[in-house]
């Protein structure tokens, strides 16, 4: 009971979060604005989030863990990019479903640089779960410029392919599209 009570405070939290962000913009919004909207002290809305970045980019760590999950449970046996392939087929439907949120974060993070930049440093800790994953089947170590390669590569195909179904406005399908840029990547940009 307490854990469903911790994740309703993060939720309420974050949706009044997003919900202020629309209205008044990002800069005029402040963690005091958040927690007043949410009905927390900000010391409460502090023990969520650390900062009011972390409201828009929070996701990440859920996300990485999910991703992390899926390229471990892939059959030692199977081809690396195969494996990123089908585990990050799992995060696009978990974006997905996610639709009206990612469209709303995915805005704010385009038109403010401190997000942009914040998102991009999180995205190499992508890279990294997915050397993790990858170098063992390669036999290799996380330096190897195969794996570093790959991984560059891989989290670059979601953010193109994320990008690309936000300006859509999420009306295509995600899974389709990463696995198009996975396949370009695969059998190589130039032919």
């Amino acid at each position: 009971m307490r854990e469903r009570k911790k994740l309703k405070t993060a939720t309420t939290i974050e949706e009044k979060a997003l919900r202020l962000f629309s209205e008044r913009g990002y800069d005029a919004t402040t963690v005091d604005d958040i927690a007043a909207a949410a009905d927390v002290a900000p010391r409460t809305f502090f023990r969520y989030f650390p900062t009011k970045e972390d409201v828009v980019l929070g996701h990440y760590a859920e996300r990485m863990a999910l991703l992390g999950r899926a390229l471990a449970g892939r059959p030692d046996d199977e081809p690396a990019i195969t494996a990123v392939r089908h585990a990050y087929a799992e995060v696009a439907r978990d974006f997905e479903s996610k639709r009206e949120g990612v469209l709303q974060r995915a805005l704010l993070i385009a038109t403010k640089p401190s997000l942009r930049a914040r998102n991009l440093e999180l995205q190499i800790r992508w890279e990294r779960v997915i050397a993790e994953a990858v170098a063992p089947r390669l036999g290799v170590g996380i330096d190897d410029p195969r794996v570093v390669l790959l991984s560059a590569c891989a989290v670059t195909a979601m953010r193109v392919s994320l990008e690309t179904w936000v300006a859509e406005g999420g009306t295509s399908s995600l899974p389709e599209r990463l696995d198009r840029s996975l396949d370009l990547i695969e059998r190589g940009l130039g032919r």
